[in-house]
């Protein structure tokens, strides 16, 4: 009976914003079935359509854990965008000096790295690199809130133009190729890259980018879910989202509990760069996120604060995410902004009956 409450208010929400959708679509005075048969075709239509929602989910999930986890302290982290841009340089950074990456400039070569790990070496570090980046830059927020009582959303957000604006620099007077236009980092080593999922699922195209990262989100949302249900460390935290005084009078620590909280946020924000430097791009890109990590908040806040609402959530949005490329081309007056507004609508649905959920 609980797990369907837990279902159901979403389920209005979206239900309700697609009502509303529809609503603004006519008054555009274009065809809502016609634009909502393209936005879900081309997520479901095929194996490829799949592997590409899959990949456009894959950031959420990790971001909507991250906020889930913190939200669940009573936290709410808003620099999940910073704590993935500076995982994803971290990640890029050990797969150049440990990956072997020499760039020929004209007649120059530039040699990169520090030397070449084998990849049964190299992609752990960086893995590793991508998540501790991640958990230091969610911890300071954390730190600060605990030992100094400043506002965790100030400080996450002022940290986000922090760490964004750091890497920019890195990347652009450290490791970008002299001449390139684009700020991004000069490549990673071959030894440092993950395997598309297409080298294992037969008839998923080889140019549908869903990569092994997609498999580390499902294993993501497991240990979040033993962790905050199954473990000591779990119970605390939770406990102090719910009353931190009455958690404090039982003996547990609302200062460590809101450190771990952002600690653990970060490292799972951080997890975004795994794919995305690791899997996709194999290098550092300035910009490549989707702002995922705002996102992040609108897939938790839908899918409760639950792993597993996480990630149906997430896949929702994904479907949004890849159907409003194709309801831009393919209608006359609906642009893919549609997707931003469905988007905005669920979230205030969402806000509005949470007061009904709670009962």
């Amino acid at each position: 009976m609980k797990i369907l409450k837990e279902i159901f208010w979403p389920l209005v929400a979206v239900v309700a914003a697609f009502i509303v959708g529809g609503i603004v679509i006519l008054m555009l005075g274009d065809n809502p079935i016609e634009a909502y048969r393209l936005l879900l075709s081309s997520s479901f239509g095929s194996l490829r359509d799949v592997g590409w929602m899959l990949h456009y989910a894959t950031p959420l999930i990790f971001t909507g854990l991250a906020v889930a986890v913190a939200l669940r302290c009573g936290l709410l982290n808003i620099g999940a965008e910073g704590q993935l841009y500076v995982a994803a340089f971290a990640a890029a950074w050990v797969g150049i000096k440990f990956g072997g990456t020499i760039v020929t400039v004209g007649t120059d070569k530039q040699d990169w790295s520090w030397g070449t790990l084998p990849a049964i070496l190299l992609v752990p570090m960086c893995i590793a690199a991508a998540i501790i980046a991640g958990a230091v830059w969610g911890g300071i927020p954390g730190v600060l809130k605990a030992k100094f009582g400043s506002h965790e959303v100030i400080n996450t957000i002022m940290l986000n133009f922090i760490g964004i604006a750091l890497v920019s620099y890195f990347t652009q007077y450290y490791y970008k190729i002299p001449g390139d236009p684009i700020l991004q980092t000069a490549p990673i080593g071959e030894n440092a890259t993950i395997p598309q999922l297409s080298s294992f699922i037969p008839g998923l195209p080889a140019d549908v980018p869903l990569n092994v990262a997609f498999l580390l989100a499902i294993l993501a949302c497991i240990a979040v879910y033993i962790f905050l249900w199954k473990t000591k460390w779990g119970y605390e935290l939770r406990a102090v989202g719910q009353n931190p005084s009455a958690a404090e009078y039982g003996g547990i620590s609302p200062k460590k509990q809101i450190i771990l909280a952002m600690t653990i946020s970060g490292a799972l924000a951080g997890m975004v760069g795994i794919g995305e430097v690791l899997g996709t791009r194999h290098n550092f890109y300035n910009g490549f996120s989707a702002e995922w990590g705002f996102l992040g908040i609108a897939v938790a806040l839908l899918g409760r604060n639950h792993p597993l609402g996480v990630f149906v959530a997430a896949l929702f949005f994904g479907v949004l995410l890849r159907g409003e490329i194709f309801v831009d081309a393919f209608t006359s007056k609906v642009s893919k902004d549609l997707g931003w507004v469905l988007q905005a609508i669920i979230i205030l649905f969402v806000a509005c009956l949470q007061k009904y959920s709670r009962k």
